[in-house]
């Protein structure tokens, strides 16, 4: 059995703090995070539908736990992975039909992409907000 050899290039992931992340990289591991995230809330969302459905007491109990405090982060956070999600999804179309592949295009797109997100997140809730008085 042989020894690898020293010299051989190591992968970015096993060099450790030599290798500084990227854009392109962050941006792929929190579209898989949002996805992750979008298919998690959807537990809350189809219970709070199916207590619209069972009863009034159950549907209050699951309106008071949307407008709490941390009700209200868990739908600001979910609406944020919604348009990130869209965003970066369109971006991979995008690079499906062979366009943004150059280090700067893909850059760009990126910054892009999470002002988008920000932008329509801070937009919906700015009009939610308005529309309740809150």
């Amino acid at each position: 059995m042989t020894r690898p050899q020293d010299d051989r290039p190591l992968s970015p992931f096993m060099i450790g703090p030599y290798y500084r992340p990227q854009i392109s990289s962050m941006l792929s591991i929190l579209h898989r995070i949002t996805g992750f995230a979008l298919a998690i809330g959807l537990v809350p969302f189809a219970l709070w539908l199916w207590s619209a459905a069972y009863s009034p007491e159950c549907f209050a109990q699951m309106q008071e736990l949307a407008g709490s405090i941390v009700g209200k982060l868990f739908l600001v956070g979910w609406t944020f992975a919604f348009f990130y999600h869209l965003g970066n999804g369109m971006r991979h179309l995008n690079w499906d039909m062979g366009n943004g592949f150059e280090l700067d295009a893909m850059a760009k797109s990126g910054w892009i992409v999470v002002t988008f997100a920000f932008s329509l997140t801070i937009l919906t809730w700015a009009i939610i907000l308005r529309k309740v008085g809150f």
